[in-house]
Order: C-alpha cells, then structure tokens, then sequence
C-alpha cells in the first residue's frame, strides 16, 4: 500500500519567532513540546498531516542514539547552513516492515526506531504520545531526511479543534522538490512512498499518494510554477514547498494582509516566498 504524506519538519533557529509566523499565516500552533535529544516543536494539524516546527534547543542532549544522529544532530547540521523543510515524513501502518522494505530497496538507514513524549490534549490533560519510524536516505538529496513515521497512539494527537484555521487550510496538497535532474530520484522515490506508478511530467516527476502529492521539480519549472526563484541545488535536491487546499481564498488574503505577511498570487496559488517564511515556500491553493 502506498504511504501518504504525515507530516514536514520546519526547521528553524527560533521556535517561537516561527509559532507567530505561523500564527501570521493564518494556522493555529500548538505547545511548545520538548524531545529527550534536545529538539523542541511546535505543531500545526490539518487532518491526518501536520508541520513540525522544530529547533535544537538543547544541542548539549545530543547524544548517539538514532533520533539524536538521524533527527537531532541532522536538523543542527541543517541549521548551520539554512532555515527551512529538512525532513518529509510520510505516514507508516508498520515502521518495522517499512524499514524492511527500505533496506530490501537499498534506501534504507536502521531499523524501525521508537520515542515517547508527552503531548496536551485541547482541556489541558497530559497524554501519551509515540512514534516509531523507519528512516531512509536519498544520496542524491544529502539535505533532506526522510522517513515513515508510526503514531502508537493516535487517538492522543489528533484533535479537530487543533485544525480549525482562520487562513481555511483543510488538507495538505502535497509537497516539492527541486533537483537539477528529477528523474534521478525516481526510483528513491517509488520505493519510499510504495507507489511504483510515478507520473512523467514537463517539469519532472509526481508520486501520488493517499495524502497528497510529491513533486519533484527541476529549477526552472519551480520558478515557472510559483513565481519564485528556486533554492540551490548544486550539493543535491531540495525540499522546497508545502501546498495547502484552502476553502475560502479570500478570508485567507484578509489574514494575510492584515498580519502583513508579503505574499503573491501566480496561477490560481497563493505563494509566501522564503524569504517571509524562514527558508519555506508556503503555497496555498482553493479547492
């Protein structure tokens, strides 16, 4: 069964500088939430996919175990280069089988590898939250972690008063990349989502999944698509955008303007450029 998307972490030095951008962008932003490794985020839902904001606020908790190598120690290497989407997690029925499959397609990393924290439910009672995940790895992509992320409880995490947003964002449509050469990630990207079936388009290639869509882009075409200089590619691809489907265009325009947050409107899409969004473009899109 092909994987959807779960959830793209926004990485960034300044937690809550990014929660009031986001707040700006019309979203609303959960708690700050503290990982052992020495990570903290903020999450913003929609249903079934959410961003992760996350800084290393405690880079001394680093430590050797998988999430501080694979997760922790890979957003503070990202952040001394850049702000912006580090990491695309798609949603895992089973990480152990999935990181089964990764190693049997060569894009494998470790084994299925699990953590807890604990999450606030909207009356404020503390629950449970874990994860296990299966990571894998693009050779071509160095700056981008990629994983299938499982959620053993998540009737403690999802809560539809957490995806009621002023911007009317109601699902996510999919994600970007941009690669010099899309087609050198096809098979990375067959294997990781499970859909073997990826669409050739005139500007790269598509992986439709049960939860959006992964785009992957040349420069040129991202320019073309949103209006925006894409990001360097030279040391490999990148993750550069998030679509969200929006329901009403203009009450997301009045959030917008009234929080002055600088954006543009390029074919039918509202586009927030990186520059406005620590190192993200952020696409809106009305169903």
């Amino acid at each position: 069964m092909a994987r959807g998307l779960d959830h793209v972490v926004h990485a960034v030095r300044d937690l809550d500088a990014a929660a009031d951008l986001y707040r700006r962008l019309g979203f609303t932003v959960g708690a700050r939430n503290r990982h052992s490794w020495g990570t903290h985020n903020r999450i913003v839902q929609l249903p079934g996919f959410f961003i992760a904001l996350v800084t290393v606020a405690e880079p001394e908790k680093l430590g050797t175990d998988t999430f501080s190598a694979l997760f922790g120690t890979f957003n503070r290497v990202f952040l001394q280069r850049q702000e912006g989407l580090s990491f695309l997690m798609l949603e895992s029925a089973d990480a152990v089988a999935d990181a089964a499959a990764f190693r049997a397609a060569g894009i494998g990393v470790t084994d299925a590898t699990g953590y807890e924290r604990e999450g606030v439910r909207p009356d404020g009672k503390p629950v449970k939250i874990a994860f296990s995940n299966a990571f894998a790895r693009d050779a071509k992509a160095p700056d981008i972690g990629f994983a299938a992320s499982q959620q053993h409880y998540p009737e403690n995490f999802w809560y539809p008063a957490f995806q009621k947003h002023p911007n009317t964002a109601s699902a996510v449509a999919g994600v970007v990349l941009v690669a010099e050469n899309p087609s050198d990630h096809h098979i990375f990207l067959a294997a990781f989502t499970a859909e073997r079936e990826l669409q050739a388009t005139s500007s790269g290639i598509a992986a439709t999944t049960p939860r959006g869509d992964i785009r992957a882009m040349d420069p040129t075409s991202f320019r073309d698509r949103f209006g925006i200089p894409a990001p360097d590619v030279t040391s490999g691809a990148r993750l550069a955008a998030v679509r969200f489907t929006t329901r009403d265009r203009d009450a997301l325009i009045n959030v917008l303007k009234a929080d002055h947050i600088a954006y543009s409107s390029h074919l039918n899409a509202v586009v927030v450029a990186p520059e406005t969004a620590m190192g993200a473009t952020i696409v809106f899109e009305t169903a």
